[in-house]
């Protein structure tokens, strides 16, 4: 009965044995979540008994998340931010185009005139609309739902398209970057031992074999063994990456990066942000609403010799930056762009790394701003920019 579920598993990639898949189909047949024969279980249920028997490392959740959503159709949960929106008002029916003169004439509205304008329809729209231009619905030019077109709103549900949303009404759920990725090439380790400070330092110890030959030499040739601490790269890195949204397009670059890093430096500390930084970090994307580290008692934990360095896509709405309240998933009492500032000002070696291509920066106006209040270090997701990065990190 579910053995096309076994194959969309396997199909991405999850480590899942047919031992495994046996010992769920016996866990339904001893009904653990029902009777198998009457399938009164609900979907919830058998979520959470397939991913406790199938996935035996967390790092696999996402994976599998996105597998059994495929397979069972799954619907994106709504986080309630004022008031339930009902499910059928976000049903998309409809794909419209519109000609580039249509998405021309479409007016933007500015961020205290959209968020006051969206009370106003959640208290007043009563049904379901699509295809217009004023009330929450899909497929239309209406600055709230999705499935359609505006030059800047707010997209309630669905998948992110135009990439034009200044927020997000949902409760995403990202995974963590997996640091034993493969590489695809040595030149990103290669470039990151730019960023090498040796140092002897620690209990271990190896041979000194010099001052061994000439301690024997001066001791009449009986053997003088001497010992020193194995050196060690004692450069710090404090390490930010963006996760989530447009950086799902650059995950395995990211991965493979991230895997260098952890591979190469031995003290490195690192944490969670979606788009730009705000009054805190996160460590695991699992329980990132439930582990929160304030940026705060990050900067005052780590000492000015650490090197700061964010990963991410700048890519996003620049009331994300510059506007409190303005993320997409809660409201920010200060603007990104303050804890941007105070992070560069405590970690006085800083860079930037960049993994969208250098040719459409210019063409991106958050990208820009994020470079300014970085003071242009920011460096492409590439071989000399890395090179650039840890040259300019080393100094």
């Amino acid at each position: 009965m579910l053995i096309d579920f076994f194959y969309t598993l396997r199909a991405a990639r999850l480590p899942v044995s047919v031992k495994e898949f046996l010992m769920l189909l016996q866990a339904l047949q001893a009904g653990v979540v029902g009777p198998l024969s009457e399938q009164t279980w609900s979907i919830d249920d058998f979520y959470h008994l397939a991913r406790t028997v199938l996935v035996k490392d967390e790092k696999h959740y996402d994976k599998f998340d996105r597998a059994f959503a495929a397979y069972f159709h799954g619907v994106e949960l709504l986080a309630d931010i004022t008031r339930e929106i009902p499910a059928d008002w976000l049903r998309k029916m409809l794909e419209r185009e519109l000609t580039p003169e249509q998405k021309a004439a479409i007016q933007k509205m500015g961020w205290d005139e959209l968020m006051e304008t969206l009370r106003k329809r959640l208290e007043e729209q009563k049904g379901r609309h699509e295809g217009g231009s004023k009330w929450i619905g899909t497929g239309g030019t209406s600055p709230f739902g999705n499935g359609g077109y505006n030059p800047q709103g707010v997209r309630i549900g669905g998948a992110g398209k135009n990439r034009s949303a200044v927020k997000v009404w949902e409760q995403r759920a990202y995974r963590d970057y997996d640091d034993t990725q493969e590489l695809g090439t040595r030149n990103i380790k290669v470039a990151l031992r730019r960023l090498r400070k040796f140092a002897r330092e620690g209990h271990e110890l190896e041979l000194d074999l010099p001052d061994t030959i000439r301690s024997t030499a001066a001791n009449a040739g009986w053997l003088d063994i001497r010992m020193q601490p194995e050196r060690h790269n004692n450069v710090k890195v404090l390490l930010l990456m963006d996760v989530g949204g447009t950086m799902d397009e650059h995950i395995q670059r990211v991965e493979e990066l991230f895997s260098a890093v952890k591979a190469e430096l031995k003290h490195l500390e690192f944490y969670y942000f979606h788009n730009c930084v705000y009054d805190y970090l996160w460590k695991n994307n699992r329980r990132r609403y439930a582990e929160k580290f304030p940026t705060w008692d990050i900067i005052r934990k780590y000492n000015k010799d650490y090197k700061l360095i964010f990963v991410g896509d700048a890519t996003m709405s620049p009331y994300e930056i510059l506007q409190p309240g303005g993320s997409v998933e809660y409201n920010n009492e200060e603007a990104g762009a303050e804890w941007l500032q105070r992070l560069t000002h405590a970690f006085p070696r800083f860079a930037w790394i960049n993994p969208e291509p250098q040719g459409v920066w210019q063409y991106r106006q958050s990208i820009s701003i994020i470079e300014q209040l970085m003071g242009h270090r920011m460096y492409p997701l590439t071989l000399k920019g890395l090179e650039d990065a840890m040259r300019l990190l080393s100094k």
